[in-house]
């Protein structure tokens, strides 16, 4: 995308900026301060560890399933319109979730967070990338924001930990009120809306979409649980016939939901599977790195929350770093190299035990440098292939990719975990009743029973949960080392940013203006 001619970001869009960057670190403080109220959260609704799973994946799922109907609509009702609808939803449902009284009761809660949150994140992207047309200052501004959203995920830990210390577990909800009353008086005065000149939103194609993401999830979390049986099948059957639908309808759609052509740049593919393929790994790592240094390093959820600031703020080396180092290398080689750097992580993570938790903490520390890189580059590749009356989407898009692989991670390593577990305390004799149940569920429930426990059970559980955090650590290793050479393979050849033609080229060059203010 050419930049010759686009003109440089003023004080106002640096202004407005800063109002994009609140629910932003809103985001990111609800996805780590969550992972560290997990023990405590636990103590207090006793759900069980599919529970658990689910009041974790709900809110990314449902982000996920949402994101590309919320980024579409956002492009056609405007794009400041639906941030701030989602805003005031998002503070509802976040008093919803701090005085919740059971685990469903905060799973559907977590729901509809997610629901809102689908409508803030390609709210706050698309609206960077048309306050930001130079290329250069569009890389910064992306990078600023991987990296706001990094100081949200590096403070969650310690605001969640100390008002859990302090309140209740439920209180670290409540941060999103304030902040929601804030960009809701500032967003009209500070942020333009943009808007294009599409016709109606496709309903049958949200239906199709919701029926194509939903039933995939199900099944995930069913094979889990159950393994493999009908019901899984059915649901993966009935998910891959929706998406099959929902393509074939949205070739034949003049207005689609979902611009299928976007796919067709290479680029913009490959950066969306390495966002995937990096968030799968960091998500699912972090839900059981957070656990183990509490339940297994002892440490209290305040201590754990200072912990984890360490490894946060190397996201935030990458996020301001990476667009700065790509303007005079290409994109794709720095995120490549990145990430093949970050394998360091997942060595010290697949070889840790029950007493390395500086190790953790270390290994931690490069899977973050990681994510940053290709949060800030990736989205920065994903968002500038597409043309600006589809930005929208094209940032609903890979934050679908991101929340998607944020709750999968979940899922999937945190099955593998559970399973490791189960199978090597399956035999642990002399337990009956509630306390044989809660001991072999997870390593939560034999905590919470710690007190009924003959001598050395409690350690042996720590020690199957530590084996299965190396077993994850390991699958999750080779997703990134097949990342790290896709980057190098096929993104090589995008121009470092700012240069001659840097970027890739739009995927349609008609540029459809919005409202000026």
């Amino acid at each position: 995308m050419g930049t010759a001619a686009a003109a440089r970001a003023g004080w106002r869009e640096w202004a407005g900026f800063g109002v994009l960057a609140l629910p932003t670190v809103l985001l990111g403080l609800d996805v780590t301060a969550l992972y560290l109220l997990v023990p405590s959260l636990a103590a207090d609704l006793r759900p069980s560890a599919t529970e658990t799973l689910w009041i974790m994946d709900a809110y990314g799922f449902l982000i996920a399933g949402f994101l590309i109907t919320m980024g579409t609509l956002g492009d056609r009702i405007g794009r400041r319109r639906l941030l701030m609808i989602g805003v005031a939803a998002f503070g509802a449902a976040s008093v919803l979730a701090a005085f919740a009284p059971s685990a469903l009761w905060l799973i559907v809660a977590r729901a509809l967070l997610g629901v809102a949150g689908a409508t803030l994140m390609p709210s706050t992207l698309s609206l960077i990338s048309n306050m930001f047309s130079d290329a250069r200052q569009r890389a910064v501004a992306i990078g600023a924001w991987a990296t706001v959203f990094a100081l949200g995920m590096a403070a969650g830990p310690v605001v969640g930990g100390a008002l859990a210390a302090s309140f209740w577990w439920g209180a670290a909800f409540l941060i999103a009120v304030p902040v929601s009353v804030i960009v809701l008086v500032a967003a009209p005065r500070l942020l333009p809306e943009f808007r294009t000149e599409a016709g109606r939103l496709d309903l049958p194609s949200v239906g199709l979409s919701l029926a194509a993401m939903l039933p995939i999830i199900y099944a995930i979390k069913h094979l889990a649980a159950h393994g493999v049986d009908v019901q899984a099948g059915a649901a993966v059957l009935l998910g891959a016939g929706s998406a099959v639908a929902f393509v074939r309808r949205q070739l034949r759609l003049q207005e689609p939901l979902l611009d299928i052509r976007l796919f067709a740049n290479r680029a913009f593919s490959t950066a969306l599977s390495v966002l995937l393929i990096g968030l799968v790994g960091f998500g699912g790592m972090m839900f059981l790195i957070t656990q183990h240094l509490q339940l297994v390093g002892g440490l209290s959820p305040t201590a754990a929350g200072l912990w984890m600031v360490p490894p946060a703020l190397a996201m935030l080396i990458g996020g301001i770093g990476a667009p700065l180092i790509a303007t005079r290398f290409p994109p794709g080689v720095v995120m490549g190299s990145v990430l093949a750097l970050s394998l360091v992580g997942y060595v010290l993570l697949a070889l840790a035990g029950t007493d390395s938790r500086l190790s953790v903490v270390v290994g931690f520390g490069f899977l973050y440098l990681g994510l940053g890189v290709i949060a800030a580059l990736g989205t920065d590749i994903v968002v500038g292939a597409a043309p600006s009356e589809r930005s929208g989407a094209a940032a609903a898009l890979s934050e679908t990719a991101q929340e998607l692989g944020v709750a999968a991670g979940v899922a999937l390593l945190g099955s593998l975990t559970t399973a490791v577990y189960r199978t090597a305390v399956e035999d642990q004799s002399g337990l009956t009743g509630v306390v044989a149940e809660s001991y072999g569920d997870s390593l939560s429930g034999a905590a919470s029973v710690a007190d009924q426990l003959p001598a050395g059970a409690l350690r042996l559980a720590q020690d199957a949960f530590s084996h299965g955090l190396n077993l994850a650590a390991i699958a999750a290793g080779a997703g990134i080392a097949g990342a790290s050479v896709a980057c190098l393979r096929t993104l090589r050849h995008i121009r470092p940013i700012g240069g001659a033609d840097a970027g890739t080229e739009p995927i349609a060059s008609t540029r459809v203006s919005g409202d000026d203010r």
